[in-house]
This record gives structure tokens, sequence and C-alpha cells, in this order.
């Protein structure tokens, strides 16, 4: 038995010797991970002390679970958290297919050239800042002076209000994102696309299977596993709807139904210098997130997919 254990340690200790160049490649990001990303968690500390800058975390009086009381006491917190869920809903409904449909049709396209010209164009938006973006949409959906009111008017309509009414501002959270994220959301499963095998597809249109057919029975199937796993991770963050698209782009008339737990942990957090509210507000958000990336990967391993872990 000895013999065998020393063997196996023996093995293991030259396999990493094998791989210690990987080791070393990886290490600079996993330093990186650690300070920026585990470190922190220690700040969640605060949404249980009563924290004050001058005495630090370490000096700050525990309180416990008092601003998490405040924070469900709040009448407005339980509008915030349904106007979070209603959005990032949405944006799960209409904007999570969105580039799946665009990466399939993409690559059904036969000019190579043309197709690097779309993929290109339609990616870019994704690096232009929610500030640049939000002041395209407000000119160009002004009521006065927006290109969509005039063939609003030219079509024989009323000028109409998108960013002041609030039962049309959602809509334009989810379009506005939608058109700036699909096209880079897209790479993901175009390279899933690149996985599946000729064959297939080959030997679907021996069967006689038409171009329909052929996405539906092959390049369907061919990406499930990744558009699971997306979805898990869509889902994992729930809670996080993009706050600075909400601030960039809401005002004093859509509050009710824009404003959301992360716009208020930015303005309450920062502007009134409410430290251990927010870090509360936002623990349980990342809980919220925890709770819905396990269920959905047990639920996604119930129905037979592989999940994330």
């Amino acid at each position: 038995m000895k013999a065998r254990q020393i063997k196996k340690q023996n093995s293991l200790i030259n396999s990493i010797k094998e791989a210690s160049p990987y080791y070393l490649m990886l290490l600079p990001g996993l330093i990186l991970l650690i300070i920026y990303k585990y470190l922190p968690i220690y700040g969640v500390t605060i949404a249980f002390k009563n924290y004050n800058i001058m005495k630090g975390i370490l000096g700050s009086p525990w309180v416990g679970l008092e601003h998490f009381e405040k924070l469900f006491g709040m009448s407005k917190f339980y509008q915030m958290f349904y106007n979070t869920l209603i959005i990032s809903f949405q944006k799960i409904v209409f904007q999570f297919p969105f580039p799946i449909i665009f990466a399939i049709l993409l690559n059904e396209l036969k000019n190579q050239r043309f197709k690097k010209v779309v993929q290109t164009v339609t990616y870019i938006p994704h690096f232009i800042s929610w500030v640049i973006i939000s002041g395209i949409f407000i000119d160009i959906l002004s009521p006065s002076t927006g290109i969509v009111n005039y063939i609003i008017q030219a079509l024989g309509g009323k000028p109409v209000r998108f960013m002041t009414d609030p039962d049309i501002f959602r809509g334009v959270l989810v379009v506005s994102s939608i058109w700036k994220d699909f096209g880079y959301d897209a790479i993901i499963y175009l390279a899933a696309i690149t996985t599946i095998s000729q064959e297939q597809y080959e030997a679907a249109i021996v069967d006689g299977a038409n171009r329909f057919q052929r996405i539906w029975h092959v390049t369907l199937p061919g990406i499930s596993s990744t558009v699971i796993v997306m979805l898990i991770l869509r889902l994992g963050k729930i809670m996080d709807v993009g706050h600075e698209q909400i601030l960039m782009m809401y005002n004093n008339a859509v509050y009710d139904k824009a404003d959301v737990l992360s716009t208020y942990i930015y303005r309450v957090g920062l502007g009134n210098m409410q430290y251990s509210l927010t870090a509360a507000a936002g623990l349980f958000q990342s809980v919220i997130g925890c709770i819905m990336l396990f269920l959905s990967n047990l639920f996604a391993k119930k129905m037979g997919e592989s999940g994330i872990v």
C-alpha cells in the first residue's frame, strides 16, 4: 500500500512539474482574481455594522441585522425589488434569445465578407459607454426632434413621450440593451456553432432536410448546452439589471417603474453616505442571485443537461 501511495505521489508531482508553465501563466490572473474578487468580500461585514469612515471596518460597532430590518421595513424597498425583477425578466425573455437567433442567421450567410462586416458592425455598440448610448436614444426618441416621433407623425400618429412615459420606459430599457449587446453576445453562440460537425449537416441534406429543418434538428441541439450555461449565468445575475443604463436614462417621471435596487444603492450609498444600509441591500442582491444560480443549475441537471458544475 505504501509503495502504491508513493507511486501516486510521484506521479502527481511529475504531472505538476510538467504543467508548471501553465500554472505560471495562470498565476497573474489568479492573483488579480483574489485581490479584486475575494479580498473585497470582507467588506460585506459593513452590512452588519454601524459603519463609520473614521473608525474603519474593524473599529465600527457591530449591530447585527439592524440594517436589514430597516431595509425590509421600507415601503419603497418592495417597489424597487419588484421593478428589479420585472426589468430583469423582460430582458431575459426578449434580450436573451436575440443573440442566439442572430448567430444562427449570421451562420447561414454564404458571403463571408458580408458576414464579417455585419458581425463587426453589430458588436461595436458593446464597447460604447451607456453615457453615449443614452444620449443617442434620448435624441432619437425626443417627442419634438426625434426621428422616431417624426416617422410616427408622418404616418398620422401623435408624438410619443418614450422617455417620460412610465408604461413605455421599461421597453426602451430592453430595446436599448438588446441593441448594445446582441452582436457581442452572439460571438459565444457563433463559436459554439463552429464546433458542430459538418457531417451532421451533410447527413441532414442527404435525408432531404431543408435549411430550416437543419437549423432546428442540427444547429439548435448542437448549441443547446451553451445556451443552457448562458441562461444559468444570466439567471444568476437576475438582480443585476444594468444600473449604469438606468442611471443614464431614467428621470423623475419614471421613478416608480424604473428605480431598482442597484440605483438605490448608488444614490443612497454615495449621496447620503449610508454605507451600511446600501451594503445590506447589495448583500441581499447577491444572495438572491446565488440562490437563482444554484436553482437554475439544479433544474438544468434535472432536465438532463450538464449545467455549470
